[in-house]
């Protein structure tokens, strides 16, 4: 573990704390979720929340109509949801609660009425164990990364 020296305001006694190694944030005090900032630009927020729900995997069907977590409809309530799933599926890294500095992580469950967060453990990776894959994908996306490669040599 790495030692932290945070300064108080005034400046006049340093404070030593223990500052956790990078990655997996919920052992500290139990379980941790991800959630949107209020506050943040709507354009980044909306950019960030795009990116989770498509290339970022996150099962976003929750937050579409007719969604257990549809209401509210607010963009803020949407994101804050899309963060949590990509969060939880990539391990509670700190790294995968940014979103561009649009999202932070909490102690706090988010969850309210029949919109249930995840938390750790309750969901799998976004990604498919590479034997789920159909075979001949896997030989197209192979070809598609070396075909350059050897073009360019």
């Amino acid at each position: 573990m790495e030692l932290a020296v945070e300064e108080k305001a005034d400046g006049a006694i340093p404070v030593t704390t223990m500052s956790p190694p990078e990655g997996n944030t919920t052992f500290l005090d139990g379980t941790t979720w991800c959630v949107a900032l209020p506050g943040v630009s709507q354009v980044d927020l909306q950019n960030a929340l795009d990116w989770a729900c498509g290339l970022g995997m996150a099962n976003c069907k929750a937050i579409q109509e007719g969604g257990a977590c549809y209401e509210p409809e607010t963009l803020l309530s949407h994101a804050s949801y899309a963060f949590n799933d990509y969060y939880q599926q990539n391990g509670n890294s700190d790294i995968a609660c940014n979103f561009g500095g649009t999202a932070a992580v909490t102690k706090h469950n988010p969850s309210y009425g029949k919109c249930v967060f995840a938390a750790a453990g309750s969901v799998g990776s976004a990604a498919p164990p590479l034997y789920k894959l159909n075979p001949s994908s896997v030989w197209w996306q192979l070809a598609c990364l070396l075909l350059p490669l050897y073009l360019g040599s």
